[in-house]
């Protein structure tokens, strides 16, 4: 069966999406059966300067790439046995040819990488890899009595949204624990829901649908037990936590682990220390995703060519890379794109499937590079302005 459908043979990373280049940027090969061939043309071909990276194995398929902020360096590494890792000398096993292209600057180099493992999809690489990570959304919905529940993309019949977050698994926890604390019904749609101040003929006495209103963990909805409004509560309750306006479960958690503690109950302050963190990493990731997709800026960097380079940066996500504006045709080209990116729908909505790895990226490099500024918007147009 081999052979029998044939992939797409390799010839070229294609064109990039964010590049100041109307040509593709040349890349540059080296081929070799055994590593030590490999080496050599690395040692004498590869510069020091940033870029990407992809390796190439028997069949001409690309199986990895990366990024580097020296290429000569960071390819050289795959090729020390006694300080590379399992994962390096198994892909450098199965290299029969490493390709690589430069990129103006480090961050450039990273937005690439990103680019080119969502295209390209190499088997050894997982981060940014659509299918290999799932991610999935945290719902409020499902009427008549809202309760949260996870969905591999939003819908418009849901009350609110939050995310995503990738670990299903995790994730799952996290909300189960969250309708426990909050209340929430849990059951399945075809669960029959009578509130109590709901009006009937002939009132019956209801019984609970499971037992979770008899440990504590639900309102039952499903039994008249609570109102519409005293309901509605408790969902305001939970979508306060999302939103990280309440931190009450995780701080009467926390209290409840450390007297469990003191009272010698370890079992019991193991079981709360793993929901408190389950809710706390929850916590911690979407707010790292509001602070991000808050913020839109200008990014100035030098190529290392000493070009100055604007990196337009809106909702936390790079929209375009531009030349830093220094005559009368830049500003106005620079003018032009800071209206185009920067013009756009303000409501809030959810970070898209395709966006989230690009929002994480940003995020991240501006935590490891905290001497780096961002440009205020108002910043660049006045800059514009000034040189005009």
């Amino acid at each position: 069966m081999k052979g029998l459908f044939r992939s797409e043979t390799f010839a070229g990373f294609g064109p990039a999406g964010l590049s100041l280049a109307s040509e593709p940027v040349a890349i540059t090969t080296i081929r070799g059966r055994r590593p030590g061939l490999l080496r050599q043309g690395v040692r004498e071909q590869a510069p020091r300067l940033p870029g990407v990276y992809g390796m190439l194995d028997a069949t001409g398929a690309l199986i990895y790439v990366g990024k580097a902020r020296s290429l000569r360096s960071r390819l050289m590494s795959y090729f020390r046995p006694k300080s590379r890792d399992e994962k390096a000398g198994k892909i450098v096993a199965e290299t029969r040819r490493i390709v690589w292209e430069r990129s103006p600057t480090e961050f450039g180099a990273l937005l690439r990488e990103l680019e080119l493992i969502r295209r390209w999809q190499p088997r050894w690489n997982v981060q940014g890899k659509p299918k290999r990570m799932r991610r999935v959304y945290i719902c409020v919905g499902r009427s008549p009595a809202a309760y949260l529940f996870l969905a591999p993309k939003p819908t418009t019949r849901v009350h609110a949204c939050f995310g995503p977050v990738a670990g299903m698994k995790r994730a799952a926890e996290a909300v189960r624990r969250l309708n426990d604390w909050y209340r929430l019904r849990d059951c399945p749609q075809s669960q029959v829901m009578v509130f109590a101040d709901q009006l009937e003929l002939f009132p019956v006495v209801r019984a609970p649908g499971c037992i979770r209103h008899d440990i504590g963990n639900c309102v039952a909805p499903c039994a008249a037990a609570c109102t519409q409004a005293e309901y509605a509560f408790h969902v305001s309750g939970a979508r306060d936590f999302l939103e990280g306006r309440d931190r009450t479960p995780l701080e009467q958690l926390e209290r409840q682990m450390d007297e469990a503690s003191v009272a010698l109950e370890f079992e019991r302050a193991a079981l709360l220390r793993d929901r408190l963190k389950n809710l706390t990493w929850l916590r911690n990731h979407l707010e790292r995703l509001r602070e991000s997709s808050r913020e839109s800026f200008v990014y100035p960097a030098t190529a290392v060519d000493g070009t100055p380079l604007w990196y337009l940066v809106r909702a936390g996500v790079v929209r375009a890379v531009i030349p830093a504006p220094l005559d009368e045709i830049s500003r106005y080209r620079a003018s032009a794109k800071l209206a185009e990116v920067f013009t756009h729908d303000t409501r809030p909505r959810p970070v898209g499937l395709d966006e989230v790895d690009g929002l994480l990226l940003v995020s991240a490099w501006f935590r490891r590079h905290k001497q780096e500024t961002k440009m205020s918007i108002d910043a660049a147009k006045v800059a514009i302005d000034e040189q005009g």
